[in-house]
């Protein structure tokens, strides 16, 4: 699964163009338009990257990133701060609240996506374009092909998706409701017992006959891709 990038802006236009190039480069998009559905989405859908313009409705874009420094779920999540401000006060008041980087408008969209795909190297351990690693396992996303230590795994569609929403991030406790929401979606309404028959399915494929578990259950939390269970 392409990584979810979060676009907070409120100009229709801007976003437009943001979200064509993105998806246009393998990415996969989500739009917020104001400050508190950005704080939502960044909860809820967990995105691998946050574009976060400076003004905002409702809360502004500093405000956000100041907030999403503070809760567990986005501590780490990589956000780029867009704005029309150019003085220098302005990129250290950015970086200094939690930005990663900083792009002043009008900008090229071919860097963005650049400078995107540079962070996300520098933060994801695991993502290195379209092939995600951890540990002894490998998936390549252009070929839907998994491996591993070098044996191909087969894995069902569903299956393929959890592993990778959970390779995105390994060591990540993901709740069921987080799952379900990354690998079925918001609109189709499945039980949570769900995740654990296809977890268990996923387990099975994945530990072959060496008995090492590469998924941790987390009670009462969830579950997380973790090579020291």
């Amino acid at each position: 699964m392409e990584p979810l990038i979060l676009i907070v802006e409120d100009e229709p236009p801007l976003v437009e163009v943001i979200k064509y190039n993105f998806e246009s480069a393998g990415f996969r998009t989500t739009v917020a338009s104001d400050g508190k559905e950005a704080l939502f989405q960044a909860e809820e859908l967990l995105p691998e990257l946050i574009i976060l313009d400076w003004m905002l409705p409702e809360r502004s874009g500093i405000e956000v990133c100041r907030e999403l420094r503070k809760r567990k779920s986005t501590k780490a999540t990589p956000i780029i701060m867009l704005t029309a401000r150019s003085e220098e006060i302005d990129k250290v008041k950015g970086l200094e609240n939690g930005a990663d980087d900083y792009i002043v408008k009008p900008f090229s969209p071919k860097e963005l996506i650049a400078r995107s795909r540079a962070l996300l190297r520098r933060t994801k351990p695991g993502f290195v374009e379209n092939k995600l690693y951890y540990a002894d396992l490998e998936m390549d996303l252009e070929a839907h092909r998994i491996s591993r230590n070098g044996n191909a795994i087969h894995l069902g569609p569903t299956e393929y998706r959890l592993l990778n929403v959970l390779l995105e991030r390994p060591t990540r406790v993901y709740s069921r409701e987080q799952l379900l929401d990354r690998v079925w979606g918001h609109d189709i309404y499945v039980e949570e017992r769900t995740v654990d028959v296809h977890i268990r399915r996923l387990r099975k494929a994945l530990d072959g006959n060496d008995g090492q578990n590469l998924i941790r259950t987390v009670r009462g939390g969830g579950y997380s891709l973790d090579a020291n269970t």
